[in-house]
């Protein structure tokens, strides 16, 4: 399998993933059909989105291929159909949550080094695509987005993103750089959720 076939495969999963924690917000939120489509391709393209705009890689793979644009519309509709199931399995939605980041993080650096970028404008492209679909998903559904609160999230996607622009420099191949930034990134963001990891926050009062 060459390499770009194995990274829109990836992409795909990722938005897969990601679509269906963005769908399952918004049954959360008590939303129709159409608001959980909306959450639901807002979350799984987000991040690729942004990234596509931020590079020129115009059209955006999201309006240029129709895999993109039916694969979170099948996520919601899933959703939208067995969330009680889904719903119940929370903590299996977080794991999934977290392929996500981690195939995102891969597939963003890889796209952003392939369009010329430096290793570390590529690494934080590959951060972007990781977090940008959540941030877009809790400002919709009204929430604080969850990279502002203490949970390590943007952490981890940003070292596996490094990791892969350093593979990249060294000439590694591509599934030795997409294996080592996504399982860093996995294993961390789910050691975070296991062992209740949190990144610090202001001692003392709010009020200043």
């Amino acid at each position: 399998m060459h390499a770009a076939d194995l990274l829109i495969i990836l992409d795909l999963l990722g938005i897969f993933v990601f679509a269906i924690s963005g769908a399952l917000v918004a049954v959360r939120k008590h939303l129709d059909l159409f608001g959980v489509l909306v959450l639901a391709s807002v979350t799984g393209l987000g991040g690729g989105f942004l990234r596509d705009v931020l590079i020129d890689a115009t059209p955006p793979a999201a309006l240029a291929d129709w895999r993109y644009l039916m694969v979170p519309v099948a996520a919601g509709l899933i959703s939208f159909v067995y969330h009680p199931q889904l719903g119940r399995a929370e903590s299996a939605v977080n794991v999934f949550d977290a392929f996500g980041l981690a195939l995102f993080c891969v597939t963003g650096t890889s796209k952003a080094l392939e369009y010329g970028l430096g290793p570390v404008p590529a690494a934080l492209m590959g951060m972007a695509t990781g977090i940008g679909g959540g941030m877009l998903r809790d400002l919709l559904a009204g929430r604080v987005p969850v990279v502002f609160r203490e949970e390590l999230y943007a952490t981890p996607a940003l070292a596996g993103a490094a990791l892969v622009a350093v593979g990249h420099e060294l000439g590694a191949p591509f599934w030795v750089m997409a294996m080592t930034g996504g399982l860093v990134c996995l294993i961390w963001r789910l050691l975070a959720l296991t062992r209740q990891w949190h990144a610090p926050t202001p001692r003392g009062p709010a009020s200043v």
